[in-house]
């Protein structure tokens, strides 16, 4: 079983700041200006100008004249003339304002309308027609203060003022915008600039304390860290610093933990940058940000450039859209260059991450730029120890927690893997209002981890339920009774994720290959749950279509990659997918039509073997069978203890017999007798480690072959169809 994860990458918290650190000299990192409110003047003027218009306009309407209709105006000047003390006619507005003695009262319009005093100064508007109407009744009124006639004219100020003020505003909004769509410190112009985070000599990193299960990993960049502390070391005989290291491996398992760690162990500037953030919409700005990036880093030597999914800009060229001038490759290509531009006496070290190497372009790869590749894969029993101590801190838990037992039952676990399962422990314990972390609780865990948490409320009948225990029972005893196969450690049909149910087989030591008996074995118990139902129901279910496509997968493995076929023969049919124009993978074939058809023919031979198999052994063990089944209907779930129990009078499968994939290729007894007696002395003993897949679900072939494309193969029960 592989699974693949990352340790959870924590930083401390309270690191005193080492000698020296508040002065870096000449060569440390330039301070720039404070950013804060006052650094950009928009974030100040802006709001300023327009607080000042708002609070003019709200006085200009203060103390204004109020509006009235042109009809109560003009009721004022006919009715109410001796109450008008003085009369302004503006005419380019077309409007009279009129000076009251007394304050005058609108009268209500409608009804459910009270009447409003609006005080002495009134004005109303009038239309070209009514002008002569309006001078009448204004000569009329013959006000105490006299009439005048205005015509308005503005001012060179306040036109200029109305003029530019809405452009002003509008160019600062659009830069302003512009400055955050690009990021960085260089504005609405400074989309070229880099966009790494820069992390200081003052500030607090991850030290190699805070990585565990990558011992080799470690050792391999401790060398890195005194090239960057102690050139002079180096220097003296002769030797380089490193241009490039590269840091490979499945999701999660500590890649950008490890380069923060080389930073922080280091105690220089660590510069982080995504491969993804290179390119963006306009076209040179991933060169432009290479450029500025290694700019910023010569300036601050020694220093880190860390870049993480560098697979983003540096797959192979020729491969995209553009026919080799994309933006993509116009990124790489700088890259490359700047590699190269790296001097002796440079410290600078470019780490980058990646979980796809073989899909990096081999300019990218070769000494030179990359000098160092490392693998950072799954750590082992001893690793995911160390791994669990390290995120176990701050959690508290019984003391018969055995964090060693809890390793033991995680193989193929990563760092996040385990995170992840003492994280689900502690909310599982909270969320059940206990103050301590116990077994229980990370039994539950690592189940939520490989399976997903327990469908409590899918409730089956009677028969169903019958169907799952029967076919977990199959898989159950057809792998207890295999002579190459690992112990059972669990059964349970009890839902969970999309099973109904699902089996346990656990590795008793960690693997890293896999014998042609053990995959047949995992074939055996694969089919055993079908085989189950057949014998006892004659009627199979739908649920066993996830084993079948795993048994499948794993033959066709075995027959087109690990030549296990005396048929088909040692010879690798199909390709990795290459990048093909678009980018996409080919997926096509590279053998003849007879090939496939003998392909087909081997992979149905070693189903239809694995299925009579599992047929003999749950038929001679049919008393075990019925037993296991009523137990896991009384108990729903059997743990290790239980299960040796009930397997006690298990007959187990005899040794199969050598295999060759040609006859004539036989050694004699005289070099092979030594081995094949041990050999056999294993097989009647009571278990031999075997095998790296968990649940009857057939490992994937990554994890049989050392690729990282299988994640976690969990033993799924009766699916719904």
């Amino acid at each position: 079983m592989n699974h693949t994860g990352r340790p959870r990458q924590s930083r401390p918290s309270g690191h005193p700041d080492k000698g020296g650190a508040k002065g870096q000299g000449p060569k440390g990192r330039k301070k720039g200006l404070a950013s804060g409110p006052l650094g950009n003047p928009l974030t100040w003027v802006l709001p300023f100008v327009l607080l000042a218009v708002l609070a003019w306009s709200l006085l200009s309407a203060m103390s204004g004249y109020r509006s009235v209709d042109t009809s109560d105006g003009l009721d004022i000047l006919k009715n109410s003339a001796s109450t008008v003390k003085s009369v302004t006619v503006i005419d380019g507005t077309q409007r009279v304002e009129l000076d009251l003695t007394e304050p005058y009262t609108l009268k209500a319009k409608k009804e459910g309308q009270a009447d409003q005093e609006i005080g002495t100064k009134v004005q109303f508007v009038y239309t070209s027609a009514q002008a002569k109407q309006v001078d009448e009744l204004v000569q009329a009124a013959n006000p105490s203060g006299g009439y005048n006639s205005v015509v308005p004219t503005s001012s060179w100020w306040g036109s200029t003022l109305q003029l530019l003020l809405p452009m002003v505003l509008f160019l600062g909004l659009m830069w302003w915008l512009l400055g955050r769509m690009q990021g960085g410190a260089g504005g609405a112009l400074g989309f070229g600039r880099s966009k790494a985070k820069v992390g200081e000599k003052e500030m607090p990193d991850v030290t190699f304390a805070d990585v565990a299960g990558e011992d080799e990993a470690v050792e391999e960049l401790q060398e890195i860290r005194e090239f960057l502390s102690e050139p002079e070391k180096f220097q003296a005989v002769g030797a380089k610093i490193p241009k490039g290291v590269l840091l490979y491996g499945p999701p999660g398992t500590g890649k950008t933990l490890l380069a923060r760690a080389v930073a922080g162990e280091a105690s220089v500037p660590f510069f982080s940058m995504s491969g993804s953030e290179f390119v963006e919409m306009f076209v040179g700005v991933g060169a432009s940000r290479v450029r500025d990036l290694f700019e910023q880093a010569k300036e601050n030597a020694p220093a880190i450039i860390f870049v993480d999914e560098i697979d983003a800009v540096g797959r192979h060229r020729g491969s995209g859209m553009g026919g080799g001038h994309d933006e993509r490759e116009q990124t790489l290509n700088q890259l490359l260059v700047e590699m190269d531009g790296f001097d002796a006496t440079t410290n600078v070290i470019l780490i980058a991450a990646t979980n796809r190497p073989d899909v990096l372009d081999q300019a990218l790869l070769r000494p030179g730029r990359f000098d160092r590749q490392i693998s950072v894969e799954a750590p082992d029993m001893a690793g995911r120890a160390a791994i669990l101590r390290v995120h176990a801190k701050g959690k508290p838990m019984t003391r018969d927690v055995d964090l060693d037992l809890v390793a033991k039952r995680t193989p193929g676990f990563t760092g996040a893997d385990l995170a992840n399962v003492l994280n689900e422990a502690a909310l599982l314990t909270a969320r059940s209002n206990a103050q301590l972390i116990d077994n229980r609780a990370l039994d539950e865990a690592i189940d939520r981890v490989i399976a997903g948490p327990q469908k409590r409320t899918r409730v089956m009948n009677e028969h169903e339920k019958a169907v799952t225990a029967y076919h977990e029972a199959g898989h159950a005893l057809c792998a207890a009774a295999g002579a190459y196969s690992d112990p059972v450690t669990k059964v349970t049909i009890l839902p969970r994720g999309k099973a109904l149910g699902y089996t346990m087989v656990m590795p008793s030591d960690d693997k890293y290959s896999t014998t042609r008996n053990e995959l047949l074995d995992q074939l055996v118990y694969a089919m055993g749950g079908r085989a189950a139902e057949e014998i006892v129901f004659r009627d199979p279910t739908t649920g066993a279509s996830n084993d079948i496509e795993k048994a499948t997968a794993t033959a066709r493995k075995m027959v087109t990659d690990y030549g296990m076929s005396a048929s088909v023969g040692a010879v690798r049919l199909g390709t990795t997918e290459p990048d093909n124009p678009y980018g996409l993978g080919s997926g096509g074939r590279d053998y003849s039509e007879a090939v496939a058809g003998r392909v087909d023919a081997e992979v149905r031979a070693l189903l239809d073997a694995a299925h009579r198999e599992a047929w003999e052994i749950l038929t001679r063990n049919r008393a075990v069978l019925e037993e296991l089944a009523s137990q896991l209907l009384a108990k729903e779930t059997l743990l290790e203890k239980d299960l040796e129990a009930i397997f006690t009078p298990v007959v187990r499968q005899p040794p199969r017999p050598l295999w060759s994939a040609d006859e004539e290729l036989v050694a004699g007894e005289e070099l092979t007798g030594s081995f094949t007696a041990a050999r056999q002395a294993d097989a009647a003993s009571p278990r031999r480690p075997a095998g790296s897949g968990l649940g009857y679900a057939v490992p994937a072939a990554g994890s049989l072959a050392g690729e990282a494309d299988s994640p976690r193969n969990v033993a799924a029960a009766p699916e719904q169809a």
